[in-house]
């Protein structure tokens, strides 16, 4: 039930806010990557497949992010991932366009990290320390409501909480064929500071023409509540346009 209701609500606000840019000048993005690591011997065999998929609507003052990704693997016959994430984020930039607001919504379900639901809603502040072309550098900090069903000593638990979320944003770019960049979360419960959350989203992109790059990536997730984390590093490609 939650996650018809999840997919309803961003469905909802998705076209509304889509519908609301076509009336001035809009810029649209998408991004499509596949990368995957097969490692196999004469006794064991590990494969892990990773496939996200990103769509963006900005204007000069407002900025909207579709995100969904799907890792799956095995192990020696065994399965080690099945982790879904969806999530819909705008920002709402100043006139100086390097302080803005944002805002969140995020449903995940994670195998690994033993997530059978997690919800996280929430808004915040955020500033571009340096917007060049060449490099760009972002701090942002604010609060979500996580609403939880998870794995607790193989037990399931529902629980809410309040968590603060910091997160560090930056790009380089090296003669606009070699990018590198990253997105990485720290998020703590208010309440429990044993209960905290770690995201590390990481990755290098070879561009082979306008639309097309090699792509590595390196993710590290941890959710200390059950006592789980992944490192995860992948390999493949990425196609992308903006229209």
């Amino acid at each position: 039930m939650v996650k018809q209701l999840w997919f309803s609500v961003l469905f909802v606000v998705f076209i509304s806010l889509a519908h609301g840019q076509t009336q001035d000048s809009t810029n649209y993005y998408v991004q499509f990557s596949s990368t995957n690591s097969i490692n196999k011997t004469n006794d064991k065999s590990a494969f892990l497949l990773n496939n996200a998929l990103r769509f963006s609507i900005a204007k000069e003052r407002i900025k909207l992010n579709f995100n969904n990704n799907w890792l799956y693997g095995r192990q020696d016959g065994s399965q080690s991932n099945n982790d879904f994430s969806s999530s819909l984020d705008f920002n709402i930039y100043r006139k100086d366009l390097r302080f803005f607001y944002w805002g969140l919504a995020n449903y995940n379900t994670s195998f690994s990290l033993k997530i059978r639901n997690q919800l996280l809603a929430g808004a915040g502040v955020a500033y571009n320390l340096i917007d060049k072309n060449e490099v760009f550098l972002n701090i942002s900090d604010g609060f979500l409501y996580d609403a939880s069903s998870i794995l607790e000593n193989e037990l399931p638990i529902d629980y809410q909480t309040v968590r603060n979320s910091f997160r560090l944003l930056y790009k380089f770019v090296f003669k606009e064929l070699i990018i590198i960049q990253g997105s990485n979360f720290y998020q703590p419960s208010l309440t429990d500071a044993a209960d905290f959350n770690i995201k590390l989203n990481n990755d290098i992109a070879f561009k082979l023409n306008k639309w097309l790059s090699l792509k590595g990536s390196l993710v590290y997730n941890r959710i200390n509540r059950t006592d789980r984390e992944n490192l995860l590093f992948t390999y493949g490609v990425a196609f992308e346009k903006y229209f």
